[in-house]
């Protein structure tokens, strides 16, 4: 076998093993590709192509289809009907056309495409991946040992991987994956069983290190070298689920400065699978010269084809123009005069900031249209503390921040105001035995000997538990409560401020944390009374991605802690001082209040409200009013959606679905999320946004050296289109990006899913988050970004970050500029070039993505 060594880096150390150097490249390769699989603890939406931003999508789709057999967009009916109902037009086929540049094999008229839209015949089949040794096999044998290596490997992977389900942790586990495997194979008789002669002979002679083994079987299965970053990562996609799961141990560790070996050791061990198959079936008849000739399908590498040289389809031209459209009503949405009157510029009665989330957009609007007296904004809903939480009485931190960033400070639950000498220790021993008894309950309920002396022993008892959740969550009158809201209710606590090494952090350190929060939030003058500071929950049950509906900007948790950290640090008299030798005076009578918005239920909690004492009662009284009669509107527009027949019963309706442990859908999370607009409230206060686009309060003239403008393109914007292109993939197929039926799932290691009772660990959203049943609610668009800021300094934000850079020059995002008047005047081409826009006619009051 020829080693080609021509894609090693540029300026790489000459290696004594110019093959061992090939595949060690072309392994981290394939592993980078991989996109991390949160624990479902901290789920958080991930964009599936991140390996992938340096190219544009239509080359990702290309090698997607040749690793996966994926669809990267919409089978053709989609877009009929999108040219049927409206929604998509001829002229927004005519505008991708003249925008992409199909290049000389793509589709260049309009008719055309339009002819091929319309033209009868079935939908194509899902393209078909590279092949594996193990498809070779079953094409010759009959039996699917694909799916074999899957099971097997996901049966390993549950054992090694276990966060704490099991009862009995494997004794191999502190080994490295690639030794616990061998231990475990060369007892593990079942592939022989199988079939796979010889297979546990095999494992002893491989070698014991993952590049070492990679290189003897690309070796002895003939693979090309220029082959095997796509044959390596064909090979991690068939256990795609536990790949993203291998690839997040190593997220982890590059994010505390360290590295992981467990992806490439996992790739080591599928490799051994196909070395195994190879062994075991090449004396069949057929078998080689079978392998031999699938082998073609791996040339010309993806790899070969410069990023640049795409080619659109026209599926990609009608998915753009499908954009286009869509952009093209949201345009005239802002360019229309708003339904309601701006908010004065005297003082406000409460200022209410929400986290940018889609689900705020809705509420923010509610409680805007339930008075005047209160101005809105939006930002992360970790409000700038990246902090890890330890909670009172436990000794582990979880961090709530977004995924992206490393905790940088700790926040401590102690209890607050005065105690009886020795409360604390009382308290702290009541939660030392509840964790003893919790954990004591559930041994017994999981032990090998308790299979049937579990159920015939305390069956009965669950029957009335089991009979009241399911009645209660039927019932009008349920009402969804937190466990955080009831612990709230019994133990008043406060955070704490520490550094990673739990020293206090020191007043400059305060005052400098607050002064860029308040920057960031462009909130450095005109305070109100009150400033409400709303993160944001769900309340759901008997739901394996619950944290899924909690705030990915604080790590897949709930935000209410945040809000907290926040207010207290904002409150405190020795931080205001501070602020104030630094140009940003709070007034005195200002206070800062934490509160949290359930965006199942849509009810804000508010906390430590008894520490205004009597000179804010009256003001939080009025805001629990409006607030209250907000709720009752946003839930009165989101019933149509979630399929709840309007009337007197909606509020009932909506909030019993957050107790309802067969609800599928709660709530649509994030589902429909279409773009992202960084601008003053005005821009978008009075337009009906339909809980669809990521609101962000952005004022660029009070922003010195565009600090925060690179903030929020190089950290939001990021988190905002991974949400948005998981849900994008998880809609366009859900079969490879999603994790099917939800009825289905069972956890497995406390990490994740498996849809039924084996297979591979399933990867992103249920089926049910992005479809009713009879259609899709999550329209898959790519994320349209409109920042309102000079474009130098924006191309300056750009040129800075490599990873925002691709994301907007390879298409996977839309960036547009808005301009003086309010207006999408600019649109970001690549290359650091833009082309103006034309002025959007003014829209009606229609809300966008509506026909009218």
């Amino acid at each position: 076998m020829k080693h080609d060594t021509s894609h090693l880096p540029a300026g790489a150390a000459p290696v004594a093993d110019p093959a061992l150097a090939t595949v060690t490249v072309a392994a981290e390769r394939a592993c980078r590709r991989i996109a991390p699989l949160f624990p479902l603890q901290s789920f958080v939406a991930v964009n599936p192509f991140l390996g992938l931003a340096e190219r544009p999508l239509e080359d990702a789709a290309t090698l997607m289809a040749r690793v996966a057999g994926a669809r990267l967009t919409m089978p053709r009916a989609f877009y009929r009907e999108a040219l049927a109902s409206g929604r998509l037009t001829v002229e927004d086929i005519r505008a991708a056309l003249a925008s992409s540049g199909t290049g000389e094999a793509g589709p260049t008229d309009a008719e055309a495409i339009l002819a091929a839209l319309k033209a009868p015949g079935p939908e194509a089949a899902a393209p078909a991946p590279l092949p594996t040794v193990a498809g070779v096999a079953a094409t010759i044998t009959g039996r699917d040992w694909e799916g074999f290596v899957t099971e097997r490997l996901s049966a390993f992977a549950a054992d090694a991987f276990d966060a704490g389900q099991a009862s009995w942790p494997a004794p191999w586990r502190t080994r490295g994956l690639l030794a616990a495997w061998r231990a475990v194979a060369r007892i593990d008789r079942t592939p022989e069983i199988a079939g796979v002669a010889g297979f546990r002979a095999l494992v002893a002679t491989l070698p014991d290190r993952a590049e070492d083994l990679l290189a003897a079987a690309a070796a002895r299965l003939g693979v090309p070298d220029r082959a095997l970053p796509d044959y390596f990562h064909r090979l991690l996609m068939t256990v795609g689920g536990w790949a993203g799961h291998a690839r997040w141990r190593l997220w982890q560790a590059e994010l505390a400065g360290g590295g992981d070996r467990t992806l490439v050791e996992f790739l080591a061990v599928r490799a051994a699978f196909e070395v195994g198959l190879y062994e075991a079936f090449r004396s069949r008849p057929g078998f080689v010269a079978a392998w031999e000739s699938a082998q073609s399908g791996f040339e010309p590498a993806a790899d070969a084809r410069p990023a640049t040289a795409a080619t659109l389809d026209t599926d990609a031209v009608l998915q753009i123009a499908l954009e286009r459209a869509w952009q093209r009503d949201l345009f005239r949405q802002l360019a229309a005069a708003p339904a309601a009157a701006p908010v004065p510029r005297a003082r406000p009665a409460v200022q209410a900031v929400f986290c940018i989330d889609v689900r705020s957009e809705v509420f923010r609007r509610a409680l805007e249209n339930t008075t005047r007296e209160i101005e809105t904004g939006g930002f992360a809903g970790f409000f700038g503390v990246p902090a890890a939480v330890v909670p009172f009485g436990d000794s582990a931190a979880s961090a709530r921040c977004p995924v992206l960033l490393r905790p940088s400070l700790l926040a401590c639950e102690e209890p607050a105001g005065p105690a009886a000498p020795g409360e604390r220790q009382q308290r702290l021993a009541r939660l030392a035995g509840a964790k003893i008894w919790r954990a004591a309950w559930q041994a017994f309920r999981t032990a090998a000997v308790s299979a049937f002396t579990f159920v015939e022993t305390t069956g009965l008892t669950y029957a009335g538990r089991l009979l009241a959740r399911t009645l209660a969550a039927g019932k009008s009158g349920a009402r969804a409560e937190t466990k955080r809201g009831k612990a709230g209710a019994t133990l008043k606590t406060a955070f704490a401020l520490q550094t990673t090494e739990a020293a206090p952090l020191a007043v400059t350190a305060r005052v400098d944390l607050a002064e860029g929060v308040l920057r960031a939030m462009s909130m450095t003058d005109g305070f109100a009374r009150l400033v409400l500071l709303a993160g944001h929950g769900a309340t759901t049950a008997n739901n394996p991605y619950a944290h899924g509906l909690d705030c990915g900007a604080c790590g897949g948790q709930s935000g209410e802690v945040s809000a907290r950290v926040a207010a207290a640090l904002f409150n405190d008299p020795a931080v205001r001082q501070g602020l104030r030798a630094r140009g940003i005076a709070i007034p005195d009578d200002t206070l800062f209040v934490a509160g949290l918005h359930d965006t199942t239920t849509d009810t804000v909690t508010l906390y430590e409200t008894d520490a205004a004492a009597d000179t804010h009662r009256a003001d939080l009284a009025r805001l629990a009013g409006w607030l209250a009669v907000a709720g009752r509107r946003a839930r009165a527009e989101r019933a149509a959606l979630l399929g709840v027949a309007p009337g007197r019963t909606v509020d009932a309706a909506v909030t019993a679905r957050a107790t309802d442990w067969s609800q599928v859908r709660p709530e649509w999370g994030l589902a429909r999320c279409a773009a992202f607009v960084a601008a003053p409230r005005e821009r978008t206060l009075g337009r009906d946004l339909d809980g669809r686009v990521f609101l962000h309060t952005y004022d660029w003239r009070a922003d010195r050296d565009f600090a925060t403008l690179k903030l929020i393109l190089t950290a939001p914007v990021i988190v905002a289109s991974w949400i948005n292109l998981q849900y994008y993939a998880s809609s366009v197929d859900n079969r490879v990006f999603g994790s099917g039926n939800k009825v289905l799932h069972n956890v497995v290691g406390t990490l994740g899913v498996l849809e039924g009772t084996g297979g591979d660990l399933r990867t992103g959203l249920p089926w049910q988050s992005v479809h009713d049943g009879s259609g899709l609610v999550h329209e898959p668009l790519r994320l349209s970004v409109l920042v309102e800021a000079p474009v130098a300094a924006i191309n300056a934000v750009i040129e800075s970050h490599e990873g925002l850079r691709q994301l907007v020059d390879n298409g996977w995002v839309h960036l547009l500029a808005i301009g003086a008047n309010g207006m999408v005047a600019h649109r970001y081409v690549g290359g650091l070039a833009w082309q103006d826009v034309p002025p959007a006619a003014a829209a009606t009051a229609t809300p966008i993505g509506v026909a009218a």
